[in-house]
């Protein structure tokens, strides 16, 4: 202050400065914020500390004290390369604090070309997994099953991305919380489990949920198309996937029985011989009964 005696200060800090001192300092930082020795921006400032600071200087044609060159400001400020609007200081070893002027130092254009021109021959990433509701084409594989056989394998095969839709997904996990209970119709099998339909999404069983202790196979413990009680385990929102359990007793699905008309059996002998039995006489012609004898000769 001896070198400027006339000069006015105004020292400017972040607006978090006061959370990064020592708590035993904290008191005497808001006294000098409320007596106007040090000011901090306002909440929100666009630029925080460093824009508020050079917006002062601009406002009073100040002169910035600071070793920062501010280049991300140096276009809103380009007053900021005239001579004496920036200065830097230094404590030297048995000196003091020695102030001088300086200029800004501008970002190198050599690096920054580098730097772009190293991103732009990097390859293209190649994405680990397809977009969402993007159906894959099946791959061929010759095999020696039936054609028949082919669909069913297919439907049966545990899907490979999102299990669900997003929107489907997102209705039934603001619906049904963890722990709530849902119905359930058994829809396909899986290596560990199968997928339920429980209205506009599929959900998965799997065997450590059915029972304790689980089955060694889902096939002897539900049939396709049978209703269950389950309770909502957990999601799993990177593949859309619900989790759910059986609660309670499993109903056994009531089969349909085709019954096969049975062919008439062979008529035993007896039965042949009612039936000759029953069978009506046959009478003699109208002809022969109106034939009489012939009468006697007295």
């Amino acid at each position: 202050m001896n070198e400027y005696p006339d000069t006015k200060v105004t020292v400017v800090v972040d607006a978090t400065f006061g959370h990064r001192i020592d708590k035993r300092e904290v008191a005497e930082f808001n006294d000098a914020i409320d007596n106007n020795e040090l000011v901090s921006p306002p909440a929100g400032a666009v630029g925080r500390g460093d824009g508020f600071v050079l917006t002062i200087a601009k406002k009073i044609g100040a002169t910035v004290v600071s070793n920062d060159s501010y280049q991300e400001f140096h276009q809103d400020h380009p007053w900021l390369f005239d001579g004496g609007r920036l200065m830097g200081g230094k404590p030297v070893p048995l000196v003091g604090w020695v102030f001088i002027d300086r200029l800004p130092v501008r970002p190198s254009a050599a690096k920054s070309v580098k730097k772009a021109s190293r991103e732009a021959n990097r390859p293209m990433p190649i994405p680990r997994t397809p977009p969402p509701n993007i159906k894959l084409a099946a791959k061929t594989k010759a095999t020696t099953t039936s054609a028949t056989a082919a669909p069913a394998a297919s439907a049966r095969t545990k899907p490979t991305t999102a299990v669900n839709d997003l929107t489907p997904f997102l209705e039934f996990v603001e619906k049904y919380k963890i722990g709530s209970k849902v119905k359930g119709v058994v829809e396909t099998y899986s290596a560990h489990g199968v997928y339920v339909r429980i209205g506009n999404v599929l959900g998965y069983l799997p065997l450590r949920l059915m029972a304790n202790p689980a089955p060694r196979s889902a096939r002897d413990f539900v049939k396709i198309g049978q209703q269950v009680s389950l309770v909502v385990s957990s999601f799993t929102a990177s593949r859309r996937s619900i989790d759910v359990g059986i609660v309670g007793p499993v109903t056994e699905v009531k089969k349909s029985v085709a019954t096969v008309a049975s062919a008439p059996a062979a008529p035993t002998k007896r039965a042949k011989k009612q039936k000759k039995r029953a069978a009506p006489v046959q009478t003699r012609p109208a002809a022969v009964q109106a034939r009489k004898a012939p009468a006697k000769k007295k």
